[in-house]
């Protein structure tokens, strides 16, 4: 019955061609059998949603009966559901929407449906839109604002609705229940009547969803929007400032979420300019939301300009406050130390605090890894990140177990993802792109997820009946030629693209020209701070290459629980992927592989190089099951990607070149490129967005 079920998904549709712009999403529809729904709850608006989503997509067999039962039971979590063939339970109205959601998902990809409990990993899990009152996007690459516009009308028009209910309905499809609407650097013309009036609007779209709206919040705002002379965490007066400003954000929207906040950071004020900690600022904002069930998220993504090692100082700030935060104050944590880079080692805040609820933050947004023009699947980044041992509680404290209450006794749990969402039609720019809000939204349910079924999902029900052509003649047909090798490609791309771009734990080391997309390890302006320069991070000299962390530099291993602090400060036994992050090393030096240190970073340049090829061919094979439309674009996208990748690997291994003094080896593919062009020009990219 579950290969019959996907073939239908695969053949069932019309054989004539018609448009894909991608807005569908994974949500493309499927010919539905009819289904009765029967619910045992009195009718809410998510009940009801759950209903017509069944009703939408059903694929089970013809005139079947589906129960769905709101009733509490020991083993289900507030979003948690039991799930049967045509059965969901749950303790919650949103529960029996994600069952309905998880039934759907498995009758379209062909997995058992079992009698069984399902659960959340996480408690909140969000969206951080990083947008901007005048629809900007900070970092973002698929166009403006979904929320937001540059005008100054406020009118809510049934364009603006319809998106956000398409928008509401594909995040409750994986489980996301919670956006931040606006960007971490805030504008405190959020909290001004207008921008509060159309969060309420936005509210009301998305709560049917069952998704909770959340604010960034400028830490001054009292100052800017409130007319006082301070912003100090402990003056009474600010304190009561933002006690009114919460109790109107609840009048306009009863279940808002909480507040995001940035602070002390980048230039962003809080509570260290006046002389307080983080804590204090938390908690006073905690204080003030604890009336209406919020919570504070604050950002752990804390640095100032020094000629010290950056990647100790969110570590240093916070670790010493663990225990002194409110119980509804959740501490926000950036996968590593430095910035969303292609790859670092795990933060060592996450299981280092012990008494704080932490959460994950990850960047949906390809800031540092393409942004909407590189095919990379970033679903393994986040897999080798949550499932890195920490070593705080013994072996298996995994930095999921640490953040998802299964180590610690956290008071709450989350996981947010920066978005990649703007109004272009496909959402997020690129069409592979959608792949990678959907893998974030599957990881914040379900930490455990390999990342092979969450790509087999997505494929099967972004383009299962999709074909430019002729279908072909069978699903094995289709899997063969299209699922198995395109799955391989996306779970490939994000080694791929550290590969070509900053391997063997080289970091930070991109143009700031091309807002993080292109090469550019010697910029260095002159006066440019240098923690935001490439030459700080890769350290290149005729002695070596690399940032010296062990305990003779930096000593950032020291953050590290053992056996890992010892590990990282031995080149011998540091992993290949981290040994420039944690050690300068000569480049004579001696890799595992037997090659030397610069023989082992001109392989991996090149093998970058020609795995974006082989994406192009694996793509080129997959035309006839693709429609015209997004083949085309990926295939587009890939050719500059391409093209990208060997500006990449000329620029660093011509740039490195200088301090080393040796030749490129003859394996590797020549250069196409001269330095002092790729200097000069700072070779401008296709499509690489602006600057910030």
């Amino acid at each position: 019955m579950k290969k019959l079920l996907f073939s239908f998904c695969l053949l069932g549709a019309s054989l004539g061609l018609r448009a894909e712009d991608g807005h569908q999403l994974w949500l493309r529809p499927h010919p539905a059998a009819p289904v009765k729904v029967v619910a045992t709850a009195k009718n809410s608006a998510l009940l009801a949603t759950a209903r017509q989503e069944l009703a939408r997509g059903w694929q089970g067999p013809a005139g079947a009966t589906v129960t769905l039962t709101l009733r509490p039971d020991k083993a289900l979590k507030p979003d948690g559901f039991r799930l049967g063939p045509t059965s969901v339970q749950a303790a919650t109205a949103a529960g029996l929407l994600y069952g309905a959601f998880e039934l759907l998902r498995r009758q379209q990809t062909g997995q058992p449906v079992t009698t069984e409990v399902v659960n959340p990993s996480y408690e909140r899990r969000l969206l951080n839109h990083w947008d901007n009152p005048d629809g900007s996007v900070e970092r973002g690459y698929a166009g403006h604002s979904i929320f937001w516009r540059k005008d100054s009308s406020f009118v809510v028009t049934p364009r603006d609705k319809a998106l956000w209910q398409a928008y509401a309905r594909a995040n409750a499809s994986v489980g996301l229940n919670g956006s931040v609407l606006n960007n971490v650097n805030a504008s405190p013309l959020i909290l001004s009547a207008e921008y509060l009036g159309r969060a309420r609007a936005i509210a009301d779209v998305l709560r049917p969803y069952g998704v909770r709206v959340y604010l960034a919040v400028k830490f001054s705002s009292p100052v800017l929007l409130g007319g006082l002379k301070t912003a100090d965490p402990l003056d009474p007066a600010v304190i009561k400032w933002w006690r009114g400003k919460v109790q109107e954000v609840y009048r306009q929207i009863p279940d808002f979420g909480g507040l995001l906040v940035k602070a002390s950071s980048e230039g962003q004020p809080g509570p260290q300019d006046y002389g307080r900690t983080h804590a204090d600022g938390a908690n006073m904002l905690a204080d003030a939301l604890r009336p209406y069930g919020g919570l504070v998220m604050w950002r752990a993504f804390v640095y100032s300009p020094s000629d010290k090692d950056r990647a100790k100082q969110a570590y240093n700030e916070f670790k010493p406050l663990d225990g002194k935060f409110r119980d509804n104050v959740i501490v926000q944590v950036k996968n590593g130390p430095i910035d969303f880079q292609p790859r670092e080692p795990f933060s060592p805040l996450f299981g280092a605090l012990k008494k704080t609820s932490v959460m994950p933050e990850f960047q949906i947004t390809q800031e540092y890894l393409g942004q909407a023009i590189d095919l990379v699947f970033l679903s393994t980044m986040w897999e080798e990140c949550l499932r890195s041992d920490t070593y705080q509680a013994g072996p298996g404290s995994t930095v999921a177990r640490c953040t998802d209450g299964s180590v610690y006794p956290q008071k709450h749990t989350a996981m947010a993802g920066v978005s990649n969402v703007g109004l272009d039609p496909n959402w997020t720019g690129q069409d592979f792109a959608q792949a990678n809000w959907y893998a974030f939204g599957r990881l914040a349910w379900n930490n455990q997820l390999p990342s092979a079924q969450i790509a087999d999902e997505w494929l099967k029900q972004t383009f299962a009946n999709s074909a430019a052509g002729p279908r072909p003649a069978t699903a094995a047909d289709w899997n063969t030629n299209f699922l198995a090798p395109v799955t391989q490609l996306l779970l490939t791309s994000r080694e791929a693209a550290v590969n070509y771009s900053m391997p063997l734990g080289l970091h930070h080391i991109m143009s700031a020209t091309h807002a993080h997309y292109g090469p550019g390890p010697w910029w260095a302006p002159p006066g440019m701070r240098p923690d935001w320069t490439p030459p700080y991070y890769h350290q290149a000299d005729a002695s070596g290459v690399g940032f010296d962390r062990t305990t003779t530099g930096s000593n950032a291993v020291s953050q590290y629980h053992e056996p890992l602090a010892a590990q990282f400060n031995n080149p011998a036994t540091c992993p290949d992927e981290y040994l420039l992050w944690f050690h300068h090393l000569p480049w004579d030096f001696k890799m595992k592989s037997g090659r030397s240190l610069w023989d082992e970073l001109c392989a991996h340049y090149d093998l970058g190089v020609h795995q974006v090829r082989q994406f192009q061919q694996v793509w080129d094979q997959a035309q006839p099951y693709v429609d015209a439309e997004r083949f085309a674009a990926v295939q587009d996208k890939l050719r500059t990607q391409s093209g990208n990748a060997v500006v990449w690997k000329d620029a660093c291994l011509l740039y490195f070149q200088q301090f080393s003094h040796r030749p490129i080896p003859a394996t590797v593919e020549p250069p196409m490129h001269t330095l002092e062009a790729l200097i000069t020009n700072d070779v401008q990219h296709k499509d690489a967005g602006p600057a910030n």
